[in-house]
């Protein structure tokens, strides 16, 4: 951390920020991030074109008008003025850029396009593959606009490409208040239903569980790539790839040094995502709810069903038991970040959740074949969408439902303090349930 601090400190391109205007030439290192009226360019300044500003961490966040339109690796000429960040109390933009390296914004510059691949050399081997996965992506998004009409297909694209860039505000407003904005992020979720039904596949077909080993991997780190590699994602792929790995080998997965191994991995390579990615936190408290407190929750849900309904509960209604006691574990170890970060609460959280997450395995299922085939076919791919119409149908009913104002509670200026005395409760309280009921493994 002491290190990414020092560099961010002594970067040469920052120190140009609000200087005045400037001239500079750079790549776009990413897919352009595309908005109704405007689009958002992550420009990597060369060199070359930006004298001695150029080279590592010398990536500048440009918003120009939507049209026309650039694509990954297109040579640019920027002319205009470079800021910094803006930080306000309702929103540190600058923190949320820094955990990406990028230091330095420019608002509707001249822009004259120079032509692609940079600099007039080849693309490198990773430059074709990334290329590729975003020309793959640019179709699916097609075929998914080509089938569904807003909010289904803005639903669809966050949930299986992870897109939120389109996602109006009514909508984003409306995912918050009931508590699944998390559904429309990749997430352990996606990964996990995805490596699935990839293994029974290859399974299927004949393979080896080590053979479809590998095809699965690969799979998982195409599909990271080809959401934009968010935190959730990273740490879902690692743990995802670690668990397979575990499989493969004969050993046992232990979810704790599972998701410490993904955490210090992740951390290693950029330590700025502990402090300034919300998504990064929130992403391992969930998971670390599941794992630490999710058994007892469960427990106590059968114990209050037998003992005080006196109902017995049966096997078949453990998977009910599981869903239940894994929203409650999941949000018990977000909230109060959520509050800290966002300032408000949803009561109507651990209710949606329990009515769309069993969906979402089928959701993702239906919404990939039927935009994937519909890259080949729209008759086909029409077809296939239908039963993933009705599902998002259903979706976009339960958040209209429950999207009501007394549903969410905002909070003003909570203090970190009362953060770290709350997480400290409930680290108690997890250690002693854990010594308490302790698991044979």
């Amino acid at each position: 951390m002491q290190i990414s601090e020092f560099n961010i400190l002594n970067n040469k391109l920052s120190k140009l920020n609000d200087t005045g205007e400037i001239t500079l030439m750079g790549i776009i290192s990413s897919e352009p991030d595309v908005r109704d009226t405007f689009q958002k360019l992550k420009v990597k300044i060369s060199a070359e074109g930006g004298s001695a500003y150029g080279g590592k961490d010398s990536t500048v966040l440009v918003t120009t008008q939507r049209y026309p339109e650039y694509k990954y690796l297109d040579e640019i000429k920027l002319t205009g003025k470079l800021e910094t960040p803006s930080v306000t109390d309702e929103f540190n933009y600058k923190n949320y850029l820094m955990k990406d390296h990028i230091y330095s914004v420019m608002g509707f510059p001249k822009i004259s396009a120079q032509g692609e691949p940079a600099s007039g050399g080849e693309k490198t081997f990773w430059q074709g593959i990334y290329s590729g996965i975003l020309w793959f992506k640019q179709k699916i998004r097609q075929s998914i606009r080509q089938n569904f009409l807003p909010p289904q297909s803005l639903i669809l694209e966050g949930t299986i490409l992870g897109d939120n860039g389109a996602m109006t505000n009514d909508l984003k407003t409306k995912l918050n208040i009931t508590g699944l904005r998390h559904v429309i992020a990749v997430s352990g979720t996606h990964v996990v239903i995805l490596a699935g039904i990839l293994m029974a596949l290859l399974l299927s077909l004949g393979l080896w569980r080590s053979q479809a080993f590998y095809f699965a991997v690969v799979f998982i780190c195409l599909y990271i790539v080809l959401t934009g590699l968010p935190a959730s994602g990273i740490r879902a792929g690692i743990m995802g790839g670690l668990y397979l790995l575990a499989q493969k080998l004969g050993r046992q997965s232990m979810g704790l040094r599972v998701i410490a191994s993904a955490c210090a991995v992740m951390l290693l390579i950029n330590p700025l995502l502990l402090f300034y990615d919300v998504g990064f936190q929130l992403s391992f408290l969930a998971v670390l709810g599941l794992i630490l407190i999710e058994p007892f929750i469960r427990r106590f849900f059968k114990f209050i069903v037998e003992k005080v309904f006196n109902i017995k509960v049966s096997d078949k209604s453990e998977n009910i038991f599981q869903m239940v006691s894994t929203t409650f574990a999941a949000q018990i170890f977000t909230l109060l970040v959520m509050i800290y970060n966002f300032g408000n609460i949803s009561f109507v959280a651990p209710i949606t959740n329990i009515l769309i997450l069993p969906i979402v395995e089928l959701l993702m299922i239906f919404g990939f074949l039927a935009s994937f085939i519909g890259t080949f076919s729209n008759v086909l791919g029409f077809i296939i969408s239908i039963p993933c119409w009705l599902l998002l149908t259903y979706f976009v009913k339960v958040i209209d439902f429950f999207s009501q104002p007394w549903a969410m509670k905002t909070f003003q200026n909570v203090s970190w303090v009362w953060l770290a005395v709350s997480y400290l409760m409930i680290g108690i309280c997890t250690r002693f349930l854990n010594k308490k009921f302790v698991y044979k493994f």
